[in-house]
């Protein structure tokens, strides 16, 4: 990357900068490949952060299908995490996960079930486990919570074969109309769903699948208790990538941690963080880090900057971070900060090998919170920060009432947020491909086809907050 003003004498923060175009023989943003250059097989460069509400068996599930990765946080039990990632292996790399109910289930059991996932459908199974209708929210108007689905649901079912490819699942859908279908094996169980844009996509992503195919998935571990025997009890279950995460990286502890895991885990790739200094990225990788988390306090749910003072604007960190990573043979995850496509691009420009998405993700269909609505009907999910008294209280559950206490003084993080789910985005891959598709247009800007291209060939500069503010659209006239 290339500063046009390499002498500012100010950190950055994504706001703070642009990026200008250069010559490109990129022809289309199609001819971009978004492999990241981390090696841990993500095809895109999107990691859903772990945290508490937000990263979860759908979400794992969904982003993985898409190409990314979701790291699942530290404060899940052992034997719970061994469930989980069994159950996300056991996904299908093309078929979506159905919601099933028995025809003579309510609308009540429905409705409660149908936003848990973005494809607003319920196969509707028999005691054989194959389909014999779909519901829809839509089928639900007019009818009391305690009627049964079997009274409402569509009969009229165009079913798919095991073998059908993306395309062709397409083509089906569109030609028939409808939205979604059912796929089924050669008994006539269901295996799966295909919906008509989850087909598109499928045409467009890869997805971020281990040597035998299966999703990947990552899980956090902290720096207390035992890291190296859950470390190693992740390992056994499967798991990928593990992420050794403390809000303060760049002390003692947590080198003597990573030093612990990769001893007990040497064939994997480890995270470790969070740090925003070459000092920090340096000992880190010494330690035996892979990767290295960059980020202290830009994070939508992280107050540490106006607790403490402590952090870094994030363009800056990524810059110097990535910089002495790659100088050491390692790469690093840019970690908090991200609030449009915009600033994934920079990320990346900047030298990070992926980016990790906390907040962005709360509000949508897959994230682990549950539904609610307000008093104007619109959905929301409650999110929070990983340093908050909440998390503080869901991690310190094992100790006694001295110590929880005295832990839950101290907070660093938003307890409770409301986040709403976009009525024209509210799945985590409508998300997904905004991101995608402004990442892969900066690409063809800078005229890069590939991320470490783009690295390479990005030039950026810094704007006034006059020149940022230039550059947003207006939704009404002046």
């Amino acid at each position: 990357m290339r500063m046009l003003h390499p002498n500012n004498a100010h950190d950055l923060t994504y706001n703070d900068v642009f990026m200008v175009p250069s010559l490109s023989q990129v022809g289309s943003r199609f001819g971009v490949d978004l492999t990241t250059p981390d090696g841990i097989g993500t095809t895109i460069p999107i990691v859903v952060s772990n945290m508490t509400a937000v990263a979860g068996r759908r979400m794992a599930e969904v982003v993985a299908r898409r190409g990314g990765i979701t790291v699942l946080p530290q404060d899940i039990p052992t034997d719970v995490i061994g469930d989980v990632v069994k159950w996300v292996k056991e996904r299908h790399p093309l078929f979506e996960t159905p919601i099933t109910l028995a025809p003579g289930n309510t609308l009540g059991d429905a409705l409660q079930l149908i936003h848990k996932r973005a494809h607003d459908a319920i196969v509707v199974v028999d005691d054989g486990g194959c389909p014999v209708g779909i519901f829809t929210e839509e089928d639900a108007a007019g009818f009391d919570r305690f009627t049964q689905v079997r009274h409402v649901m569509s009969r009229e079912l165009v079913t798919f074969p095991e073998t059908i490819d993306a395309p062709s699942a397409f083509d089906i859908l569109s030609g028939q109309r409808l939205s979604v279908a059912p796929v089924v094996g050669d008994d006539g169980r269901l295996k799966g769903v295909m919906t008509r844009k989850g087909a598109l996509r499928s045409t467009i992503y890869r997805p971020a699948v281990d040597a035998d195919g299966r999703l990947l998935i990552s899980v956090a571990v902290g720096i207390n208790a035992d890291p190296a025997g859950r470390a190693t009890a992740l390992a056994a279950m499967g798991v990928d990538v593990l992420v050794v995460d403390t809000a303060h990286g760049h002390q003692s502890k947590m080198i003597e941690v990573v030093e612990q895991v990769r001893a007990a885990v040497p064939g994997m790739k480890i995270v470790a963080g969070n740090v925003v200094t070459a000092e920090g990225t340096r000992h880190l990788i010494e330690a035996g880090a892979d990767i290295v988390k960059v980020g202290v306090g830009p994070g939508a749910m992280c107050t540490t900057r106006m607790m403490t003072g402590v952090g870094r604007p994030q363009f800056s960190a990524v810059i110097e971070c990535a910089d002495e990573a790659a100088r050491l043979g390692g790469t690093i995850w840019a970690d908090g900060g991200v609030r449009f496509p915009r600033d994934v691009a920079l990320a990346l420009a900047g030298g990070a090998a992926n980016v990790m998405f906390g907040s962005w993700f709360a509000g949508t269909y897959e994230s682990a919170a549950d539904v609610q609505r307000d008093t104007d009907g619109r959905l929301y999910k409650e999110s929070f920060g990983m340093a908050s008294n909440r998390a503080v209280k869901n991690r310190s559950r094992d100790d006694n009432e001295l110590e929880r206490a005295r832990k839950e003084l101290f907070e660093e993080g938003i307890s409770t947020s409301r986040m709403y789910l976009d009525s024209q985005r509210p799945g985590v891959e409508d998300i997904i491909d905004q991101i995608v598709a402004g990442v892969r247009s900066s690409c063809t800007y800078a005229g890069a086809g590939t991320i470490p291209e783009f690295h390479e060939r990005a030039v950026v500069g810094v704007q006034s907050h006059a020149g940022y503010e230039e550059g947003r659209p207006l939704g009404t006239s002046w």
